[in-house]
């Protein structure tokens, strides 16, 4: 994401302090606090549950905090109605309307802010045709497929230009294929319209796919904000290491800045900081590599594990390899298709090595720090 002038004329930045709301004894946000750049695509992400859509909900009008701030720009929000926030809006059930044509849904933000008929039609067709649906206009919702309804929906949303755009869950209706091809679209989109966009999802390889940044919660609260890479390789917790991507924790000891596992030290690339508390190994079963128990030693520098193959499972592009450690746990190994083509697999119950680098071996905190 790029903030060029261009960009931030299109954008509003949106400021959120300390926003709290509770359902009885429930606290849905927790002093929420987060700052979502001009133009920037922020996804909230986190089970169910975490607070993400009461934030995003909040965000849009529809839920009233017990306290906190939230501006668009400099512009305070938090006690303004839904309709005068200026925003974009795609829900996950489309909210389109099915007695209407494909252009008067698109039209009708733009009616009840009252733009002249001409300009109105010439909007509708510039969002149809940036939507890949330039020449349904006349159709009725009822003859769309629900990837055609996504994207009349997203028209409706950008027709009138907001600068602000919100999403909840807005592919979760959609197969597997057509969800991921409206993700790249939706990425597309929003290089050209330059709007800020906040996305809810619960999916967390399509909150990668798309953002530029993503806002984990959990329990009402933010546990990380960071760039998709960032939270693959960096998560701060283990609540966030086993919700981005795939992973295998083993409990760690921890002192003085070094992790052992069941006593040997573990190479690491940084020292564990922070207060003595419970800490995990967090390994992710495509960064490690798979030895033969016979194979030389790995140079200095390289973390080892051995164990015993238990199961293997054929997952199309890759083989899971299920390997139990010698003290009852389990490490799942991921090896690509391209991997298994050039040195085989191993043999259910063969011993093996499980070898990672300083670079691949994670070792993070129990709880958010």
């Amino acid at each position: 994401m790029t903030d060029s002038p261009a960009r931030q004329t299109r954008s509003l930045p949106i400021t959120v302090r300390h926003l709290t709301k509770s359902y009885g004894d429930f606290k849905a946000l927790d002093d929420i606090g987060i700052d979502v750049r001009a133009g920037e695509f922020m996804t909230l992400l986190g089970p169910s549950g975490s607070g993400k859509t009461t934030l995003l909900m909040a965000l849009a009008g529809f839920v009233s905090p017990e306290r906190g701030s939230i501006l668009f720009g400099e512009q305070e929000v938090v006690a303004l109605s839904p309709h005068k926030r200026g925003l974009g809006m795609v829900f996950q059930s489309y909210a389109l309307f099915p007695l209407m044509s494909v252009a008067d849904n698109v039209a009708y933000p733009l009616k009840l802010r009252g733009v002249a008929r001409p300009e109105i039609a010439r909007k509708v067709q510039a969002a149809l045709e940036m939507v890949q649906l330039g020449s349904y206009g006349q159709r009725r919702i009822q003859q769309l497929s629900g990837g055609q309804r996504q994207r009349v929906a997203l028209a409706r949303a950008m027709v009138f230009e907001p600068r602000i755009i919100l999403m909840d869950e807005p592919l979760s209706a959609l197969d597997k294929k057509l969800r991921e091809q409206m993700q790249i679209e939706i990425k597309s989109l929003h290089r050209k319209l330059g709007a800020t966009i906040v996305y809810v999802t619960h999916d967390q390889r399509e909150a990668l796919t798309m953002s530029d940044r993503v806002a984990v919660l959990n329990h009402g609260r933010i546990a990380q904000i960071d760039t998709p890479q960032a939270l693959y390789q960096r998560p701060r917790s283990l609540f966030v290491a086993d919700f981005i991507g795939e992973s295998v924790a083993l409990p760690v000891q921890v002192e003085a800045g070094v992790a052992r596992h069941r006593g040997t030290p573990l190479h690491l690339s940084r020292a564990v900081e922070g207060p003595a508390v419970p800490h995990f190994l967090i390994l992710r079963p495509e960064l490690i590599e798979l030895l033969d128990g016979q194979a030389p030693p790995s140079p200095p520098g390289i973390n080892e594990l051995s164990g015993t193959v238990r199961d293997l499972i054929f997952q199309g592009d890759s083989v899971l390899v299920l390997v139990d450690l010698s003290h009852g746990e389990e490490v799942a190994v991921r090896l690509a298709a391209g991997q298994v083509a050039r040195g085989g697999l191993p043999q259910q119950g063969a011993a093996v090595r499980l070898a990672f680098d300083a670079e691949s071996t994670l070792v993070v905190p129990a709880s958010d720090p």
